[in-house]
């Protein structure tokens, strides 16, 4: 993984409570975003390249690309299923 995977500790909760194969796809998305930041995410609002959006199934998960320090941190967690 090219980027450090960081969690706010409500999203990190949010996560935990998942549905297991809901968890396991966030998981799996989430170590491609690791990978490719801008490739596997979405803009969130204004494409600025450092707030982005991972929408899969049921799940949207708000992150922080950190160019410079390599994390990426998840900052909110939504579960719509």
């Amino acid at each position: 993984m090219t980027y450090r995977l960081k969690y706010d500790p409500a999203a990190e909760a949010v996560h935990d409570a998942l549905p297991a194969a809901h968890s396991e796809r966030l998981s799996l998305a989430l170590a491609a975003a690791c990978d490719d930041p801008i490739g596997a995410t979405e803009p969130y609002g204004e494409d600025d390249g450092v707030v982005r959006m991972l929408v899969i199934d049921h799940v949207i998960a708000v992150l922080l690309v950190g160019g410079v320090t390599k994390t990426l941190t998840v900052l909110q967690l939504n579960y719509t299923g």
